[in-house]
């Protein structure tokens, strides 16, 4: 039986109805999208205001900074994906073809620390796409706001599957030489065949593993983030992912079973109709087991651990391998103490 057409150098193929319309557009069954190969277009951001905050003890930071809207990395999975259809856009095939650019994010990220209201502590670069995504060789967006933190010496943590985040090795070094700074690689394979299908426009796996050792090289605390997690995709990965990782300079890990919020659920299961659908119904039925019954479960305290037997047992498998690579020890821990407002008389004085 033939497999169903994919796009090249895209995560998903469809570009379902957003779930906030009532006007949808419905396609014969079977064919790709009206523009075979979209290609990807940027919009100006003006949002006025920089740093998101959240209050979900599931999350492990407060505060956040998104220089992009949309993730033209294409992963199939990301649970990001819904916030496009705030835009008025898809889920689907929008989400990683029209990009907005906070062009701004520097600037107000300049103001909200200036004020003084601005309480210093840890900020995440992103909590939602990739800072590191192809638009920023050019926009240079993220290390507009990484100047800005270095200048402050605001504590910030980074997430990304880009050896972009090489490029800006002297401003996290200063960061981390006053232990503000620390970096998360994600590995999710090393197989380049299943990252360029489930993840198209990140980086293989060889690179970034060359970027964990070339931040720890530099001195910047860097730890391996194994997410999402998919059992019978992914899970046979683990101790390689980590040992790897550990080879190359990592002292963390951590990961997170795959969740999928809303039209993510329909995009990946059609993504594993289209690429892997000899391993579908195995994937689909241990994420059933891992959810509830359900493709996802929101639920806080247990959607990024999954709940029951399967699950239990895969978190098991991943902290043996944890310890095992040796990267189950305390987490580089990030301080405050450092923060300073540039032109702040007494703290220069004082040689703060």
């Amino acid at each position: 039986m033939p497999r169903l057409p994919t796009l090249h150098g895209r995560g998903v193929t469809p570009n379902p109805c957003n779930r906030f319309e009532r006007i949808t557009l419905e396609r014969d069954p079977g064919t790709v999208a009206e523009d075979p190969a979209p290609r990807t277009e940027f919009f100006r951001d003006s949002s006025r205001s920089i740093i998101a905050r959240n209050s979900s003890p599931d999350v492990g930071f407060d505060a956040s900074i998104n220089p992009y809207r949309g993730c033209e990395h294409g992963c199939a999975y990301c649970y990001a994906r819904p916030t496009h259809e705030y835009l008025g856009l898809s889920a689907g095939l929008d989400f990683e073809s029209k990009i907005f650019i906070k062009q701004d994010a520097p600037e107000l990220l300049r103001n909200e620390l200036s004020s003084p209201r601005w309480r210093p502590q840890l900020l995440a670069l992103s909590g939602i796409t990739d800072p590191y995504q192809p638009i920023e060789r050019t926009a240079r967006i993220t290390r507009g706001c990484l100047e800005v933190l270095t200048e402050f010496r605001n504590p910030v943590m980074m997430i990304t599957k880009n050896f972009l985040v090489t490029r800006d090795l002297d401003l996290l070094a200063e960061l981390a030489s006053h232990r503000a700074a620390k970096v998360a690689v994600s590995v999710t394979t090393l197989d380049p065949a299943l990252q360029r299908a489930m993840e198209p426009r990140t980086s293989s796996p060889k690179r970034r593993l060359d970027a964990i050792e070339r931040l720890a090289q530099a001195g910047v605390p860097v730890a391996v983030f194994l997410a999402p997690l998919i059992s019978g995709l992914n899970d046979h990965e683990i101790s390689s992912i980590l040992m790897a990782a550990a080879e190359r300079g990592a002292t963390e890990a951590s990961c997170v079973p795959l969740r999928l919020p809303y039209g993510v659920k329909d995009l990946f299961v059609d993504w594993l109709d289209r690429h892997v659908p000899e391993r579908k119904d195995k994937i689909v039925n241990r994420i059933l087991a891992m959810r509830g019954g359900r493709l996802n479960d929101p639920r806080l305290g247990s959607r990024m651990k999954g709940q029951g037997p399967m699950a239990k047992q895969v978190i098991q498998l991943f902290a043996v391998a944890r310890k095992k690579a040796r990267l189950d020890g305390p987490p580089a821990e990030l301080s405050t103490a450092a923060f300073r407002r540039p032109g702040d008389v007494t703290q220069l004085a004082l040689g703060f």
